[in-house]
Parts: C-alpha cells; sequence; structure tokens
C-alpha cells in the first residue's frame, strides 16, 4: 500500500506529461520517468489527425491512444517498469511515426496488488483465449474455403473470422508489425509494407471474384494468425491495458467502421462493429468489481450507454448477421456514430479511475 500511495503523490505533484503533437512534431516534455503509472497528454497542433505510441522493444506496444483530432487532446495512461521505450507520434495514423526514446527508472508496485484488478486480468485473460480458439478455428475454415477457390464459402467466412480478431484487436495489436500483416488495410503500402491479410484476400473476393493465385496469402494469414494467438495467448496484461484495449475498440469503430473504410469491398463494416463494441463491453465487464468499488455512477452510466450502442445496432441485424454498410444512409450512420460517441465519453474514464 506505501508502494501505491507514494505513486498518487508523484502523479499528482509531478502531473500528466505533455505531448505536442504537429504533423512534423512530437515533443514529450519529460523523457526520463519513475517507473509505474505514467499519464502523458497528447495535444494535436497539426492539421491530421494523429495517434500517440508507448513502444518497447521490438514495437511492442505497452499504450496507445487513437484518433486524436486537430485541437483535441487525449490522456495516455500507461503502467511502465523500468527500461528502455520509445515514444511515437503518428500524423495522419499512418508510419512508423515521429519517435524519441523514453527512459523509465526504478521500481513501483504494480497495479495488480490489488486483488480485484488481478482478478480483472486473469478473467479478461480467460475471455482472450475463448476468441483466439474460435479465431483459429474460423480463420482456417477461411483459409480452407480461399484455397480450395470457393467463392462463395470464403465470402461467407470472411466476416465470421474477422469477428473474433475484431473482438481482441487490442491484445493482436501490442505485437510490432504483426496486426499490419494480419489487417491492414491498402494503405501500408505507402508506409513499405507489403499488402497481405484479410483485406489483401477480401479485394480479390469482391472485386475480381479471382482468389485462384490467393494460396500463398492464405497460408501466409493462417500461420500469423496462428503466431498472434500463441503471443496473446501468453501475454500478461495490465489492468490499464484493459482500460485503454475497450476505448480503443470504439475508437477503431468511429475511425473505420462507420466510415466504411474498414470492409471497403465487402461492406461488412457492421460485423466488426458489432465485434469491437463487445470486445469493449468483455473489458469492461472484467474490470467492473474494481469500477463498481471505486466509481459506482460511472459503471451506471457505462451500463445505460452500452445498452444504447446496442439497441441503436441492433436495428440493422439481417438474419445471422447486419446489414451491408452502403444500405444505410446517412442519417443510419449518424445515429451509430453519436451513440459510440456517447458510450466513449464515459469509457475515457475508465483509465484514471483504474490508475488510482
Amino acid at each position: 500500500m506505501f508502494g501505491r500511495c507514494r505513486l498518487r503523490r508523484e502523479v499528482a505533484a509531478g502531473g500528466p506529461i505533455a505531448v505536442n503533437a504537429t504533423d512534423s512534431v512530437c515533443e514529450v516534455a519529460r523523457t526520463d520517468v519513475d517507473a509505474g503509472t505514467v499519464i502523458f497528454r497528447v495535444t494535436n497542433k497539426g492539421v491530421k489527425v494523429t495517434e500517440f505510441y508507448v513502444y518497447a522493444q521490438g514495437d511492442r506496444v505497452m499504450g496507445e491512444v487513437e484518433n486524436i483530432a486537430p485541437g483535441l487532446s487525449r490522456e495516455l495512461h500507461v503502467e511502465l517498469p523500468a527500461g528502455s521505450y520509445e515514444t511515437a507520434c503518428k500524423p495522419g495514423m499512418v508510419g512508423k511515426g515521429i519517435r524519441g526514446a523514453l527512459k523509465v527508472n526504478g521500481s513501483a508496485v504494480p497495479l495488480t496488488a490489488d486483488a480485484a484488478l488481478a482478478a480483472a486480468t486473469e478473467s479478461y485473460q480467460r475471455y482472450v483465449r475463448s476468441q483466439t480458439a474460435a479465431l483459429l478455428e474460423k480463420t482456417r475454415e477461411f483459409v480452407t474455403a480461399v484455397k480450395a477457390g470457393d467463392v462463395a464459402r470464403s465470402k461467407e467466412l470472411f466476416p465470421v473470422a474477422r469477428t473474433y480478431w475484431e473482438r481482441i484487436e487490442p491484445v493482436a495489436e501490442i505485437f510490432g508489425d504483426l496486426d499490419p500483416k494480419i489487417d491492414g488495410r491498402e494503405e501500408v503500402i505507402e508506409e513499405g509494407m507489403e499488402f497481405t491479410g484479410f483485406h489483401r484476400i477480401e479485394k480479390d473476393l469482391w472485386t475480381t471474384g479471382d482468389i485462384s493465385k490467393d494460396g500463398p496469402l492464405a497460408d501466409r494469414l493462417m500461420a500469423d494468425i496462428d503466431e498472434v494467438v500463441a503471443r496473446a495467448n501468453a501475454e500478461k496484461l495490465s489492468p490499464l491495458q484493459l482500460a485503454n484495449g475497450a476505448k480503443e475498440l470504439l475508437d477503431e469503430v468511429a475511425s473505420g467502421k462507420i466510415t466504411g473504410e474498414e470492409d471497403r469491398y465487402s461492406h461488412t463494416d457492421l460485423w466488426d462493429f458489432a465485434a469491437n463494441l463487445e470486445g469493449s463491453k468483455a473489458a469492461i465487464a472484467a474490470l467492473r468489481p474494481a469500477l463498481e468499488q471505486r466509481a459506482p455512477d460511472l459503471v451506471k452510466q457505462l451500463d445505460t450507454e452500452f445498452a444504447n450502442v446496442e439497441t441503436t445496432l441492433g436495428r440493422h441485424r439481417a438474419g445471422d448477421g447486419w446489414k451491408l454498410h452502403n444500405q444505410l444512409d446517412q442519417d443510419e450512420l449518424k445515429e451509430l456514430s453519436d451513440s459510440i460517441n456517447a458510450l466513449a465519453e464515459p469509457i475515457s474514464k475508465v483509465a484514471a479511475v483504474i490508475a488510482k
């Protein structure tokens, strides 16, 4: 308890670390910090939407905050043990980012010293294992259909396999370039990467209908999924990774699913929307006992807003799946966007509550 109280005083005394982000600069006010919970306050002074990351060795993501619009500020709470890290701003949300060194010194009592938070991480890791098992199964089915040249079956399985990926994407994104290999959109070419994974096969399925040469792409997708599943199941998560991940999933909806950019060839974005929402809700459910102890009014607000989004999204059911994105009009898309924004506001408070 003494260690946690000392950390709270240090955070209160030092305050958040200011990050001034422009389209060409990423100025981090302090680059030598104490171990424990570190708070960055990122202000976007550029004209492009930006992101902010903290990377460990090998581009392992310790924490990130996405979709920071020009003129806005967002906070990132991240738990960091002693070591050498890199910070990065990503104007335009592409590329390796504008990087700088970050040194973390000393030691601190981990957040999981709190029994409720330790139970939360264990609960969420069980959820991840259940989702990765289904991801392996459905991706194998998808890959088998692609290699057999079965276009109809491949199209049917594409949004189903991706459901399990989208539910746990914040965990999958931790591991360097595995996420863009598996889920990168065509823009990865601009970042010097090969266009592979789900969306490369999606493009062939819905634009030409010719997947006769996609066998190697399918095998590579399966190998990358095997690797990310093994690493996700072995990962020991911080409670703040759960809190940040719940918010990241809503950012994913706002930046890719509402716009139709994610599944631009198949228009199956609402499958991803639903999966992101379910993944966010699972992270909050794992944290719920701790949140009920610390911020019961916030829990009530989260319950209300999750229910509102589910009701709004539920209007677009189509059989066992969802309507296509291009079947929704602008009023319907705005209604979905408004519901996500209303939920994002209380979820943005969760990390600060968990870090106390």
